[in-house]
């Protein structure tokens, strides 16, 4: 039987063949394995991270939570190999920032989404224009909501097929490639959007009364969608509700993309660098954080690094 520092050598080989810099996870999770081998422990458990915790110094939440989230990380992987590992939950260490596990649509949902917004009823039919366009848009370039809604007319540039993103999340301009499919239907939309309002914003995506669209609005609208086709209770008052979101369309857009690498035997890490310029992400990390997120890119990515490792020991 290993013992669980041995199994934390593994892990820490195989992430890191993934392309992670886990100098800082090691030192804290180098002291949790110790401690668990030291007071009898082979296998991950609740009772072993919080048997550590009331051992191990004192620190605030926030601190704990983060360490929490690296034994969770450190646990996922060992379960595929230790069906006794018990996977601490989330909620053992409540910190002040929690990053939101995303919901992933499967392709079949996203048509459903960008149908239904197509029969979202209004006078002239605008409505339902703006919302299929703007959430199809999301859903094929990864666009932040804001980023979509802040496109000017002069930033849509159907003839080259090219859309300027300005003063974006992380403060810098970078334009993104669209296909013909997508220029097809900016381009349906866009003359729609002339033909029915004569004075008009300047914005690309605007309201039947010539107004900007806004966040508030494509949230609505967005809920009302996941509504109509089951992704969302139904809710009085004309409430949202709880359920997946319009930024998921971002994370799935991600989520598929890298998964279509992995289908293609691609150089996950140099693609991954890519995407992050692409989806405008401030640090790789960022891009990163979707391989931990997602339970199937994470046993895809340990089973390539696995392989690797292998291969390079023979």
């Amino acid at each position: 039987m290993k013992t669980l520092s041995q199994r934390l050598d593994e892990y820490l080989v195989l992430r890191r063949a993934m392309g992670f810099d886990l100098s800082f996870d090691e030192r804290v999770l180098r002291k949790f394995t110790t401690y668990g081998d030291e007071n009898g422990f082979d296998q991950i458990s609740t009772s072993l991270f919080l048997d550590w915790k009331a051992n191990y110094g004192s620190a605030d939440n926030n601190t704990w939570a983060r360490r929490l989230g690296m034994v969770r990380r450190f646990a996922f992987w060992l379960a595929e190999h230790d069906d006794r590992t018990e996977i601490p939950s989330n909620q053992l260490v409540m910190g002040r920032y929690r990053r939101r596990v995303p919901y992933i649509y499967a392709p079949s949902q996203i048509a459903d989404i960008v149908a239904e917004a197509g029969r979202l009823p209004s006078p002239y039919g605008l409505r339902a224009a703006l919302w299929q366009t703007l959430f199809g848009l999301i859903a094929v370039t990864g666009m932040r909501v804001n980023e979509a809604l802040s496109l000017n007319q002069h930033d849509v540039d159907l003839e080259r097929a090219v859309l300027t993103l300005r003063n974006t999340k992380n403060g810098r301009d970078r334009q993104l490639p669209i296909k013909g499919d997508t220029v097809h239907r900016l381009a349906r939309y866009a003359e729609l959007r002339d033909r029915l309002v004569a004075h008009r914003s300047s914005m690309f995506f605007i309201k039947e009364d010539g107004e900007p669209a806004g966040d508030c609005g494509a949230r609505y609208n967005f809920a009302q969608v996941g509504r109509n086709i089951g992704l969302r209770s139904p809710q009085a008052f004309n409430r949202h509700g709880r359920g997946p979101r319009i930024h998921d369309l971002r994370h799935s857009f991600a989520v598929h993309t890298i998964l279509d690498w992995f289908r293609e035997g691609r150089d996950i890490e140099a693609e991954m660098y890519k995407l992050s310029t692409y989806l405008g992400h401030s640090e790789p990390k960022h891009t990163f954080w979707y391989i931990e997120a997602v339970p199937e890119l994470m046993q895809l990515a340990a089973a390539r690094a696995e392989r690797q490792v292998l291969e390079g020991a023979s």
